[in-house]
């Protein structure tokens, strides 16, 4: 145990296994039809891929340097607390607590739901379980629109509360349960990838030709190639994103300082590696047609069915659901930190500052379940998740940004792990992400200022809470 009273149980492989296992949601399956629909070309998909496994990784040996720093709870909400003030560090777990975690995890777990209707056909999410209010588009400008919100529940989002309970429970029986769920998901998700990338690649003769662009059905101009290019990000980064998991929950991981940066890189490493192996194995087997054009964008679910049949469909379906449900227990596990910390700080509620008799901050669990669930019934949360992108983009180059300013403030500062290639490799992640959010900003405003203005309502709360900051 240490001085916060978190017990330290993980070492390298449970590390790994939390970002490997974050990461691995449902995205990989779907995002490739969007990507292929908006870049037309196999080049463009994979390419895609090459740059959102590039800025992760730069960004993952960056958050090394700052892990080794403050090797304790909170992770990132920590980094922008220690650099900038506790006015940003607020605004990140203000963003963190409302949309970027519990808003992914509502959206795992329904899609979560969704996936069990493959075999329980009564499970669905087009039938309303009581009452239910339909709220039409509000368009706020020409480009910006809001909704339509489709609030109540449904059999999927009755699922997908029932497995953020569930989750939600097991985890308040101490870390050390929860690396071991991790560890056996995470395992059988990796192989369950991998299985599809050696089927694709190596052990099926060429279904569909890679060659020959999507031409769509109607005439809309391409955008150009660098600008697409930075435009999908929104789709393979939220399918990358999770792997800083590990920064938060630092407090329960053996010689952090030294471990967390190394889980970093493997992990990021592994599963962006992965991802493009199953990309190229989708175009190997579909073609950039077949993806484009994948039944409700299920990109994966097509490519089994092209390899092994009408039971291909079921074989992805369950493999799917591991990959999820693997997920959102990393998702859940590790979120409930950054509020414990936060309250700590008196940023959050008071209660959330403490650790339970299994050294797990069971209130943060609580929670963080509770409004996850509010979030299944709304269903907003697909469109918050859209929204948030660029904010979250723009804390991660606020995050990477501060390794210069501490080389520049506290250059003495003990630093058990330097970033490889400084100032480089973070110089370079720095200007990908401010080209995205710029991109995104003039060709996607939908996706960039609503995301701007949930961060900034979260500055009253914060002038609201403010005087009971603890100084730090």
């Amino acid at each position: 145990m240490n001085a916060s009273g978190y017990r330290r149980h993980l070492g390298l492989f449970s590390s790994t296994m939390l970002i490997a296992g974050s990461m691995i949601g449902s995205g990989v399956f779907i995002v490739a039809a969007d990507m292929v629909r908006t870049g037309r070309s196999g080049g463009f998909l994979l390419a895609a891929w090459g740059l959102t496994a590039v800025l992760t990784l730069f960004a993952a040996l960056s958050y090394g340097e700052l892990a080794g720093l403050y090797p304790k709870a909170g992770g990132q909400y920590t980094y922008l607390r220690e650099i900038y003030g506790p006015g940003t560090g607020f605004l990140y777990g203000w963003t963190f607590f409302v949309v970027i975690e519990c808003g992914t995890i509502a959206a795992v777990a329904v899609g979560f739901g969704k996936y069990l209707g493959s075999f329980f056909p009564s499970i669905s999410d087009a039938v309303w379980t009581g009452p239910h209010l339909d709220l039409p588009v509000l368009h706020l400008t020409q480009a910006i629109a809001v909704g339509p919100y489709h609030l109540g529940l449904t059999p999927a989002r009755i699922s997908a509360i029932a497995v953020v309970v569930l989750l939600s429970a097991v985890n308040l029986y101490g870390v050390k349960l929860g690396a071991r769920i991790q560890d056996l998901f995470t395992v059988a998700k990796i192989g369950g990838l991998a299985a599809l990338v050696i089927l694709g690649l190596w052990l099926h003769p060429i279904v569909a030709p890679v060659a020959g662009p999507y031409v769509p059905a109607g005439h809309d101009p391409a955008l150009p190639f660098l600008t697409a290019l930075l435009v999908v990000q929104t789709g393979s980064m939220f399918s990358a994103d999770a792997w800083n998991s590990i920064t938060f929950i630092a407090g329960e991981v053996k010689a952090p300082e030294r471990t967390i940066p190394l889980s970093l890189l493997i992990g990021t490493t592994l599963v962006c590696g992965l991802y493009i192996l199953a990309n190229a194995a989708y175009l190997r087997v579909l073609g950039p047609t077949g993806i484009a054009t994948a039944s409700q964008d299920r990109v994966g679910s097509a490519a089994l069915q092209a390899l092994l049949g009408s039971g291909g469909g079921l074989i992805m379906a369950g493999s799917i659901l591991v990959s999820m449900f693997g997920c959102l227990n990393g998702l859940i596990l590790s979120g409930a930190r950054v509020y414990q910390s936060m309250a700590q700080d008196g940023l959050f509620y008071p209660k959330a500052a403490e650790l339970n008799a299994h050294g797990v901050p069971g209130f943060g669990l609580w929670i963080q379940a509770l409004w996850t669930c509010l979030l299944t019934l709304t269903g907003t949360f697909g469109q918050l998740l859209d929204f948030v992108m660029l904010p979250t983009i723009l804390f991660y180059v606020f995050t990477v940004g501060g390794v210069f300013l501490l080389r520049w403030r506290k250059p003495d500062l003990p630093r058990p792990v330097r970033v490889w290639g400084y100032p480089i490799v973070p110089g370079l992640y720095l200007m990908g992400a401010i080209a995205i959010v710029g991109a995104l900003f003039i060709h996607r405003p939908s996706y960039s200022w609503p995301g701007l203005v949930l961060v900034a309502l979260g500055w009253p709360v914060y002038l609201w809470v403010r005087p009971r900051v603890v100084p730090t």
